[in-house]
């Protein structure tokens, strides 16, 4: 990992978790950072999801630190709000400076109250236990169902001298794109302001978590924050500079949001639905994303059934403009529809393809249509269903 300078990281056990694993985690820029942040655009929304964006204003862009919890959505509570301003306050005192410096992330059940107690009793040694080399207990504190880490990094040389882009992220269930999905806080030591943040994590969103989905089920938590401080040597960015910094930024949330779809709740396959010919970007995101949320087409796929119809039946009713009888549709680069009707191919062997653990789908409209687009999904098994009947208890 290329970790950016100028931050630190501490994580501990604060009792929020029915198991005894971390729940409590803290990221601090040492002399503050410029930030962005996109948030869930569900009508219900978390405690912490209103109090982050209240402080981004309130601060006009500027983050001394990121506290998130897990095990506790801190959402449809009666005591949310109060819990929220109480735990920031807490990590200001600890660090000395002023609360809306002190963005709030929450992850885990909804609906359940959650102790101020518990997370102004663990600060202090959070505080205390502040390192460079905590960003990987970080991302680990802040998992939920997600049975692996996800982290991405990249270090790229600049006119004026190198600087460094790491992200973390959590999410397996409850994933639809919304603004970005789950919590992803991405750093980086390049010297940027505000607006300039906030232009790349739009665009940088749109290709990564607005292009994903594992079940269609927006979450009530989601955040996303890229937050940069100027650490480096590299000094202020020039045109060129920032066109390549918003590349790095956007191949971290890109890999971050494969991880989170390869690590799909019960998945075993990652799947990449791409569209292209379409007569707008929108009318093939619109079909790219109605295919990725299918559970029909997920199911096949999880079954190693290359069964197209589906797929076009998922193309048909997203409301994007076509004609079937234009449509090829590709799996695992195989051709299995032509100009809307069956293509010949080997199906056995298509099949032990489909068996893979990455799956690639194309649907391709015959034309001059520009449009393109590519989303992130994974397939439906029966361990979704085990995972969520199960998740209160």
């Amino acid at each position: 990992m290329n970790l950016p300078l100028g931050y630190r990281y501490a994580t501990v056990y604060a009792g929020i978790r029915k198991q005894q694993r971390d729940d409590l985690a803290l990221i601090v820029a040492d002399r503050g950072a410029n930030a962005a942040a996109v948030f869930t655009t569900n009508v219900v929304q978390a405690a912490p999801v209103r109090l982050a964006r209240k402080h981004l204003r309130a601060s006009k862009g500027r983050v001394a630190a990121v506290l998130v919890n897990a095990g506790n959505a801190n959402c449809a509570t009666r005591t949310g709000e109060r819990v929220a301003l109480e735990s920031v306050k807490a990590v200001a005192k600890a660090l000395r400076t002023k609360t809306h410096f002190v963005l709030p992330a929450s992850t885990g059940v909804i609906g359940v109250e959650l102790e101020a107690r518990l997370i102004a009793e663990a600060v202090p040694k959070l505080a205390a236990a502040l390192s460079p080399n905590g960003f990987e207990a970080v991302a680990h504190a802040m998992l939920t169902t997600d049975t692996r880490l996800k982290i991405a990094s990249e270090e790229i040389a600049l006119r004026r001298g190198k600087v460094r882009v790491a992200g973390m992220t959590k999410g397996s269930g409850m994933i639809h794109p919304g603004m970005a999905t789950t919590l992803a806080f991405v750093m980086t030591d390049a010297m940027a302001e505000p607006s300039l943040l906030r232009r790349m994590l739009v665009n940088a969103t749109e290709r990564s978590y607005n292009s994903l989905s594992v079940d269609g089920d927006m979450s009530t938590n989601d955040m996303a924050v890229l937050m940069a401080n100027g650490a480096s040597a590299a000094g202020p960015l020039d045109g060129n500079s920032r066109g390549l910094l918003e590349e790095a930024v956007i191949r971290v949330m890109e890999s971050l949001a494969q991880q989170i779809a390869s690590d799909g709740e019960g998945a075993r396959k990652l799947i990449v639905v791409r569209t292209s010919g379409f007569r707008s970007v929108e009318d093939a995101r619109k079909a790219a994303r109605s295919i990725a949320n299918s559970p029909l087409v997920k199911t096949a796929i999880a079954g190693s059934d290359p069964n197209w119809g589906r797929i076009l039946s998922a193309a048909g009713y997203s409301g994007a403009a076509f004609d079937p009888g234009d449509v090829d549709i590709f799996l695992q680069d195989v051709q299995v529809c032509g100009k809307g009707v069956a293509a010949e191919y080997d199906e056995p062997a298509l099949k032990r393809r489909l068996d893979e653990a990455k799956v690639e789908m194309r649907v391709a409209i015959r034309g001059r249509g520009k449009g393109e687009a590519r989303f992130f999904t994974c397939d439906f098994t029966e361990g979704y269903i085990q995972i969520n009947g199960s998740y209160r208890t």
